[in-house]
């Protein structure tokens, strides 16, 4: 297990005018069976990519049609061929934000400091590394050169309020580091600028990227648009949640972290007239299947959401708003992995990686992506 070196955190988030917050209950269904290490499998670690391909696009494509269960060796820039006119690709647009700090506590000691949520233009919750955890009341020396205040602590966090006239955001573009994941093991480049954001992004927020839209350029945007395929987006501004180790042996004794999405009514739209039409919604990334199946009900039909979701989804749940996914490679016993095992099939999954690993295929966020079909449940 590859695990965070932070855990559980709470988003960024800016208040859309959408209905008021709602919390999305975990729907997964009678998964009290599955154990932890059902998900495991080995991974050397040389294929846990470090650095992004030349160009985006040029990562390899692994397909998983349910209809068959056969997988095929493909190229991402192959991916128009996989879709249809009058599908519907959902794109998750939110932006990774330079959250990371350095700095000292008033005793000298050093901090690192992991901003989660801006709560208004001088306080946010953050994730604080010291040799001590500081008391509230404490001060706060940035190497960047501004100072800040701790205010209370709510269980793993810190609410902090900055003493600068720039908005924290602002102090943030200009001196924030960029968190890559752990699983890269390398300080954070310019390049890194770049290329961990998806070229669609729009939405500042995230801490981790939705990395399955990394693939992506404008010019395969462009195809695919050309063959009639229509786009949509969701909001969901990933965190360390994402890399959140599973620690319990029963999955139905996990305790799954919380995520802040928006579901717009214009893409809710989008989606019934698509299933009108007959065609697919096709998720961009494990981030939209839990944005997309929180606001989706029984009844097949999504509704606009704002607000928080704890929805695990593992082997057992019944999907009721993704027709397929295309995603990244998940890390062992990650909740990530649950998903696209739910989705799939677990024992089609756990054949797929295996035939990954062989195949010496790129893992995680920089790594090769996965194109799935939804397997059907009797």
């Amino acid at each position: 297990m590859i695990a965070s070196e932070f855990d559980e955190r709470p988003r960024f988030h800016n208040e859309p005018a959408f209905p008021a917050m709602q919390t999305q209950p975990d729907p997964a269904g009678s998964t009290s069976e599955w154990q932890r290490q059902d998900f495991d499998f080995e991974l050397p670690p040389e294929l846990i990519a470090q650095h992004p391909p030349a160009q985006r696009g040029d990562s390899r494509l692994l397909v998983l049609h349910n209809a068959d269960g056969k997988l095929q060796d493909r190229r991402f820039r192959d991916l128009p061929e996989l879709l249809q006119p009058g599908d519907l690709m959902v794109f998750n647009d939110t932006r990774v934000i330079p959250a990371r700090l350095f700095g000292r506590k008033a005793s000298g000691g050093r901090i690192e400091l992991l901003v989660e949520r801006v709560l208004d233009l001088q306080r946010a919750l953050v994730h604080l590394r010291a040799s001590k955890p500081p008391q509230i009341g404490a001060h706060l020396q940035f190497d960047a050169g501004f100072a800040a205040t701790v205010l209370a602590r709510h269980d793993d966090l810190f609410e902090i309020c900055v003493d600068s006239d720039q908005p924290l955001s602002a102090l943030l573009e200009q001196h924030g580091q960029l968190p890559l994941p752990p699983y890269i093991t390398r300080a954070p480049t310019a390049e890194d600028r770049d290329r961990y954001q998806t070229v669609y992004a729009r939405q500042p927020g995230a801490v981790a990227a939705p990395t399955a839209g990394l693939h992506f350029d404008q010019a395969l945007l462009e195809r695919i648009a050309a063959q009639g395929v229509q786009r949509a987006f969701i909001t969901l501004h990933v965190g360390a949640g994402t890399f959140r180790p599973v620690r319990v042996e029963r999955l139905a004794d996990h305790v799954m972290h919380a995520e802040r999405i928006e579901v717009g009514p214009e893409t809710c739209q989008q989606i019934r007239a698509t299933r009108a039409r007959g065609g697919r919604v096709i998720a961009v990334g494990t981030t939209v299947v839990r944005a997309l199946e929180t606001a989706t009900g029984e009844d097949g039909v999504p509704q606009p959401w704002c607000g928080e979701t704890r929805i695990f989804i593992r082997p057992g749940y019944r999907f009721r708003g993704v027709d397929a996914l295309i995603t990244n490679f998940h890390l062992p016993e990650s909740t990530l992995l649950m998903l696209v095992a739910a989705f799939a099939g677990h024992a089609e999954i756990m054949a797929a990686y295996r035939h990954a690993v062989e195949q010496r295929y790129r893992f995680f966020s920089y790594g090769d992506a996965m194109f799935l079909t939804r397997r059907s449940v009797p």
